[in-house]
């Protein structure tokens, strides 16, 4: 059977339910607009009397003390009524139009309090009305808005690509006029890739960006604008979309769709929370920003582009595989029946002979290229010019490997952690470049004996039969096992 509660033990609980802060700011609104309009009186007094500069500047602190409580109080109370997810999704900021308007509407304040002339209070109500409409109609434009940004599925640095990034507008009835979409999150300051190529901005610089002293360095995918916090960025990883897109007008219930080109500088993965959709329509004297919510992130792989060094390097390594292919391209394989294409120098007699028909001699492929690439990720230094031969060394070992993947060759790739099986080039060629796109160098010293770490890395070598190294390392020349040299050809870092 329901039972209710007694009257004090309901006082009591309704008491606990008060939003005692809102109240508080709710009374204080009250006393800062009442003083205000006791000023605004007095000062129209002051005015009668003659007193004509003491009443503009009591004017002018009834403007502001009634300014400051709609600045700083009634924001906070909207936000704690039914308009709160109207109310949070929308990020508001003064355009320099919009500044020179409110000093236009502050003159004409303290010039219609103090000639109470009829004429300039009308003024004064249409300019606050103006105020009223551009922020409706801009509320109207960011509302039920959708994003929809395509990326490729692999993406290279250096290389420009240009991706899709589609505005759907929800409405049923209003169209959307001059919507600007931005990336939000991530950073744009600072050098895009791995975190040992990141550098620290100058104190002034980071205080004149609006961001934090040290920089920290940081595919199709779709959002809603949404009232809830947008989540936090992505710490240290650069964003994806710099530079702005523009869109005039979106018809009602209709999508647009902008072709971006982007360029990824350096290696890396490249990550973004969401999307600022402005407006400054109709009369840009705000500028409104929504957050859409559109969590992405992405991994530029190394370029692939042949440098110079590679174009040195290649013939060495091309003549050093086929001297030791054509030998094995000698081998024999099997005997089998002759076949009309089939070469009369390869046709073996005493077989022949023997069976009383043609027998053909089959040798191993010569185009069988089986191809070990070996990366090694220790450095014996992080200092500058160490970096910047690492990051040759990756470019170059991703040259070689997209290489082999166009001649279709055997290829394996191994570093330090990862490792592929022997396999097409095809297969093995996207998770290698996956894997130098965010390999870092680790810090070890060697000795003329190559140091403990690096035999781990070497001695995988002996278990791959039937192939050719290509090693890519910053040991000492004297520090490579002498087993490795006469299947293998070793590129230098500090050479690059």
């Amino acid at each position: 059977m329901y039972r209710s509660l007694p009257f004090r033990e309901y006082l009591r609980q309704s008491i606990q339910r008060i939003d005692r802060p809102a109240w508080r700011r709710f009374f204080l609104a009250l006393l800062g607009l009442g003083a205000a309009f006791f000023l605004a009186l007095y000062a129209s007094a002051l005015r009668e009397s003659g007193r004509y500069e003491a009443g503009a500047a009591v004017a002018a602190i009834s403007l502001l003390l009634a300014a400051i409580v709609a600045i700083k109080i009634v924001p906070s109370l909207a936000r704690r009524t039914v308009l709160q997810r109207w109310m949070v999704k929308v990020r508001y900021e003064f355009t320099r139009e919009g500044l020179v308007y409110l000093l236009v509407i502050l003159v004409i304040v303290i010039a219609a309090l103090n000639t109470g002339n009829n004429l300039l209070f009308m003024i004064l109500a249409s300019l606050l009305a103006g105020v009223l409409v551009s922020g409706l109609a801009s509320q109207v434009v960011l509302s039920d808005l959708e994003l929809d940004f395509a990326l490729p599925e692999h993406i290279f640095a250096a290389r420009p690509i240009v991706s899709r990034l589609t505005l759907r507008n929800g409405k049923w009835l209003f169209p959307s006029f001059s919507v600007m979409i931005s990336g939000a999150g991530g950073e744009k300051l600072a050098a895009h890739g791995p975190p040992h190529q990141q550098r620290k901005l100058p104190r002034w610089l980071c205080r004149l960006a609006g961001q934090r002293e040290k920089y920290e360095p940081a595919a199709t995918t779709a959002g809603r604008a949404a009232s809830s916090p947008p989540p936090a960025s992505f710490p240290g990883r650069p964003r994806i979309l710099y530079e702005p897109v523009y869109a005039s007008y979106i018809p009602r219930h209709a999508s647009v769709t902008e072709r971006v080109e982007l360029d990824f500088p350096r290696r890396g993965r490249y990550a973004q929370d969401g999307f600022d959709v402005s407006t400054q329509f109709p009369f840009s004297l705000l500028r409104k920003t929504r957050r859409i919510a559109a969590r992405q992130e992405i991994l530029v792989l190394p370029s692939v582009e042949p440098t110079e060094e590679f174009y040195e390097v290649l013939p060495l390594i091309s003549g050093e595989l086929e001297s030791l292919y054509k030998g094995r391209g000698h081998d024999l394989y099997a005997i089998r029946d002759y076949q009309d294409h089939d070469s009369a120098r390869h046709v073996d007699w005493k077989a022949s002979a023997k069976a009383l028909e043609l027998k053909v001699r089959e040798f191993t492929r010569e185009d069988e290229r089986r191809v070990t690439l070996v990366f090694d990720a220790e450095l014996p230094s992080r200092d500058g010019k160490a970096l910047a031969r690492f990051e040759k060394a990756v470019s170059f070992c991703a040259c070689l490997a997209w290489h082999f993947y166009e001649i279709d060759a055997q290829m394996q790739f191994i570093t330090q952690g990862f490792e592929t099986p022997m396999t097409g080039a095809s297969e093995v060629v996207y998770p290698t470049l996956e894997t130098l796109a965010l390999v870092e160098p680790r810090l070890c010293g060697f000795d003329d004996s190559g140091g403990a770490a690096g035999t781990g890395l070497f001695s995988r070598l002996s278990f791959v039969e039937r192939s050719f190294n290509i090693i890519l390392t910053s040991r000492p020349r004297g520090s490579i096992p002498t087993s490795l040299w006469g299947s293998s050809y070793i590129v230098f870092v500090d050479s690059l």
